[in-house]
């Protein structure tokens, strides 16, 4: 008899996929047994449905069981992800069943009448020869052609759905909903591995309506306005602040469905060449917070690659609320490129700003005429600790956010290109794009707000 009823599981199943309940480990130790279980559990349902949770008796074949292990070893797969894959319920058994076949090939595989072994008086005689094709039955041949060529029409269609990832029991069911005009039900249930109730629950769900649908296409629509550059946190704020309220683990669930998933980040170019100057001592002492506009600013220099061109780029980000200040660029990193986006900088400030300007110790910052100008408006300067890109984090991520949502994901024919979309890219990230430690507001929503938080 099962430890655990249909009623029981279902109940820790809808507890812990409604994302209410917190981790497996959480929910394992509320309702009193092991997190793995409840992981297991979790995963059957959402491939075979309710099936998943009733007591299930199996006898499985030969034929079955090879089929099971050339799909976990063509996908790389575990035993306990095989096992949800075709329900079923004790995940051990395949690496018993791994074991076998690698020992004894597929003989190995065949199911062993129960209890001692019957003593025979006299071994079969291996020269008896076995019933041939001749000496079967017409309707016998025809039988095993049918079943032969329904599972050769079914396996090809599991075959395309393995290849996209997708092998859910809905989409079985509509294999089998495609082939029952060929084939009897019966022999296609079988060869599924689904229940009737299964199958028959799977089609009148697929008919009904998605109630996600109108939340799909919205999530779709913020993603593709962002050139997926907004993960599931940034697109449930956007959610959020539409009027909608939703959990974000939902919102991740339904992009893991519909395969959308945020753009990623590397690396910078360095302009460290020893000391050539004066350096500045730290004083930012990585304190990344600003009370005000104004207050602390930092600024580095970043390269791009264009075929064998490159072009460089040097901005002012205000720590206050990540907002580029100004910038500049150039085809080679020369001290024109940074005195002239400072010069753009210092013209914003209001009479009686006088903010910190830290950056790394690349020789641009260790020149005196770079020093100078900071000095001539009463600015204050800092530098990182030598080789410690940690002190200056702040324009590190602006670099690998810039490059990850927008170089790394695009191709340009000319450096004229890459400057122009550099442009366009800095503009929507101070308007547009939103940070959620700013409360979901872009940099500049957030510094022209009527009062700030």
């Amino acid at each position: 008899m099962s430890k655990y009823d249909a009623r029981f599981k279902r109940l820790v199943v809808k507890d812990y996929l409604s994302g209410r309940g917190g981790s497996s480990k959480e929910v394992a130790r509320r309702h009193g047994i092991d997190h793995g279980t409840v992981r297991k559990w979790a995963a059957g349902y959402q491939a075979h449905g309710e099936a998943a949770l009733k007591k299930k008796y199996s006898q499985y074949d030969a034929r079955f069981k090879l089929k099971v292990l050339r799909f976990m070893l063509a996908r790389g797969l575990s035993c306990r992800e095989t096992a949800a894959v075709f329900d079923i319920r004790n995940a051990p058994r395949i690496a018993v069943w791994k074991r076998q076949y690698d020992y004894g090939g597929l003989q190995a595989l065949e199911s062993r009448p129960r209890g001692r072994p019957v003593k025979q008086s006299k071994p079969p005689s291996s020269s008896e020869p076995t019933r041939s094709d001749n000496a079967r039955t017409k309707e016998e041949l025809l039988e095993e052609l049918n079943y032969l060529r329904m599972e050769n029409a079914y396996l090809k269609k599991l075959d395309a759905l393995i290849r996209s990832e997708s092998y859910s029991a809905a989409q079985k069911a509509q294999i089998v909903l495609g082939l029952r005009q060929q084939f009897p039900i019966t022999g296609l249930l079988k060869l599924a591995g689904l229940a009737r109730s299964t199958f028959y629950y799977q089609c009148k769900v697929s008919q009904a309506a998605d109630k996600h649908a109108q939340l799909k296409t919205r999530i779709r629509s913020i993603f593709e306005q962002h050139k997926g550059r907004y993960g599931y946190r940034r697109i449930t704020s956007v959610i959020r602040r539409m009027g909608t309220t939703v959990n974000h683990k939902k919102i991740q669930s339904l992009m893991q469905l519909m395969k959308l998933k945020s753009v990623v980040r590397p690396k910078k170019y360095r302009a460290f060449r020893g000391t050539a100057g004066r350096i500045a001592p730290n004083v930012l002492q990585r304190q990344f917070e600003a009370g005000a506009p104004n207050q602390k600013w930092v600024t580095d220099i970043t390269e791009f690659r264009v075929g064998e061109h490159k072009l460089y780029l040097s901005p002012v980000l205000d720590l206050y609320n990540g907002e580029i200040v100004s910038y500049e660029m150039a085809t080679r990193p020369v001290f024109t490129m940074v005195a002239q986006m400072m010069k753009k900088a210092i013209k914003r400030l209001e009479r009686g700003e006088r903010p910190i300007v830290h950056s790394d110790q690349g020789w641009h910052y260790q020149m005196s005429a770079y020093q100078a100008l900071l000095s001539e408006r009463g600015l204050t300067q800092s530098m990182s600790r030598r080789g410690n890109c940690h002190d200056n984090a702040t324009m590190e991520s602006f670099f690998g956010t810039l490059k990850s949502e927008f170089f790394y994901v695009n191709r340009f024919e000319s450096v004229q290109a890459l400057q122009a979309g550099i442009k366009q890219y800095i503009h929507y990230y101070n308007h547009q794009r939103i940070k959620l430690k700013l409360n979901g507001l872009s940099p500049v929503m957030y510094r022209t707000q009527p009062s700030r938080p």
